[in-house]
């Protein structure tokens, strides 16, 4: 479940700063201690200014203080073959930190409460991880565990 790179679809997904909760992708950036998880909830609500292409990869704006590594529809980005089904983001502002064991405790049921639908091509994982340890927008904190 943990192993970085793993793409899980929770259903739903417990917010925890308490907003509603709804259906939404999880993937894990690294494993932080055994006892933690640095991971991104990816976004299809694309947050970029109209000049700023929305090709696949890494977006660096510091002057805008945007930062996200953009997965276009239907680009085969798993090892087994899975693609996001519309543009989604990850945004090197958003990307926390999560207790193994409350994921676990929320979620104890594979294929009910949640499902790992794949793993990142080793190759875009890097590149996803690359993309946030120099990024304007992602804390120290957080560059140090990238």
């Amino acid at each position: 479940m943990f192993t970085p790179g793993n793409i899980l679809y929770f259903t739903p997904f417990y917010f925890k700063n308490g907003a509603p909760s709804k259906n939404k992708y999880f993937i894990v950036l690294k494993d932080v201690d055994g006892q933690l998880v640095l991971a991104s909830l990816p976004s299809s609500r694309i947050k970029l200014p109209h000049r700023i292409p929305e090709d696949h990869g890494c977006i660096e704006v510091p002057e805008g203080c945007i930062n996200c590594y953009l997965f276009v529809r239907n680009r085969i980005i798993g090892q087994n073959g899975f693609a996001f089904p519309a543009l989604t983001a990850i945004y090197g502002q958003e990307i926390d930190i999560y207790e193994k064991q409350v994921i676990e405790d929320q979620y104890p049921l594979e294929n009910v409460h949640y499902t790992i639908i794949d793993r990142l091509l080793p190759d875009e994982l890097e590149r996803v991880l690359a993309c946030l340890r120099n990024s304007s927008s992602v804390t120290r904190k957080y560059k140090k565990i990238l």
